[in-house]
């Protein structure tokens, strides 16, 4: 087990950096240059792509040195403290240091400290709910299969997974608060200061996410459970006389959690890193929103602040999702 955490973090490691490189590069050798947002707002628009003060600003902020040398820098900010130039001012930048916004000047790992919890709460919030809702109702279509219950349940999900979420939100949004207020207006409260009204405030974004998300765990529950249900195993457990439910819920269930964890997992770090239609539609300033601004503008340290955060949720979901295996299914061995 800890050879294999071991190979795990170390591999995991060399996939963030790895990301963080091609974001920065991408932005380095882009049509646009990341300094042209800071020229034109100091200079209340008196700046362009040709203007002779944007080969300045380009110099202040490290543009005519090698790639190579600026992202150096950019990985020892994240370890040591230290000084960036915007413009004509030098700025403090404690470790870990992911820059400063080229928009307001203001330190990017303060900015995520604000954002990041309004994107956990949605995503602990919405998985919670189309894990427990595409499990229950997957397990209980494969129960019946055949059946009239079972074929109603399946073609449901599929109408309902057909139709744009983007739609499904924002009429959730026009027609349940702003037209007939059945649900509180959406806001982010912080969790310590007031837990009644940060739930209340994300309920309807949960449940959109979560029905709208409960879909496809319901389709893959359901396979998974009717295959669990025909292996020997369970049909030996049936045989010995023990109930349906344990039969269900001990056997076949733990089984066909394996391949949904997997998905889970993965689908669980992206809602990490920034729900951007939600966010955009709700008004919520997380991560998704925060990134998606951010691109518009060529803000590169939020940017790649946004996607370093992408590249460590990703990494850490695979590596607990391999953990858990080992528990949910005793054929599979970590090593």
């Amino acid at each position: 087990m800890f050879a294999f955490l071991v190979k795990r973090i170390l591999s995991g490691f060399l996939t963030i950096m790895l990301v963080s490189m091609i974001v920065y590069a991408l932005f380095w050798y882009g049509p646009k240059s990341p300094a042209l947002q800071l020229c034109v707002q100091e200079t209340n628009g008196r700046c362009g792509p040709t203007s002779p003060r944007l080969a300045d600003y380009e110099e202040r902020l490290g543009y005519n040195n090698p790639v190579y040398e600026e992202y150096g820098k950019w990985v020892k900010g994240l370890v040591i403290d230290r000084t960036i130039m915007l413009g004509k001012t030098p700025y403090e930048c404690p470790a870990p240091c992911l820059g400063l916004s080229f928009r307001d000047k203001t330190l990017v790992s303060e900015q995520l400290k604000d954002k990041f919890p309004v994107t956990v709460s949605l995503a602990v919030g919405a998985a919670s709910l189309y894990l427990l809702i595409g499990v229950t109702v997957g397990a209980l279509a494969a129960r019946r299969r055949g059946t009239l219950a079972d074929k109603l349940l399946v073609s449901s999900t599929l109408v309902f997974s057909s139709i744009p979420y983007y739609l499904v939100a924002l009429l959730s949004f026009l027609l349940l608060t702003l037209n007939t207020s059945i649900f509180p207006d959406v806001a982010y409260t912080p969790l310590l200061d007031n837990p009644a009204k940060w739930a209340s405030g994300l309920l309807l974004v949960w449940l959109v996410m979560g029905i709208f998300g409960a879909t496809s765990y319901t389709r893959y529950s359901r396979g998974a459970m009717v295959e669990s249900l025909s292996e020997d195993y369970v049909r030996t457990a049936k045989a010995k006389g023990l109930s349906a439910r344990t039969v269900v819920v001990k056997h076949a269930l733990r089984s066909a959690l394996v391949p949904v964890v997997t998905i889970f997992g993965l689908d669980f770090a992206f809602l990490l890193s920034g729900t951007v239609f939600t966010e955009q539609i709700f008004d919520l300033e997380g991560i998704g929103k925060w990134g998606l601004d951010a691109t518009y503008i060529q803000d590169l340290p939020v940017v790649q602040a946004t996607s370093l955060v992408l590249a460590v949720a990703v990494v850490v979901a695979n590596i607990v999702v391999d953990i858990i295996y080992s528990f949910l299914d005793p054929r599979v061995r970590l090593s």
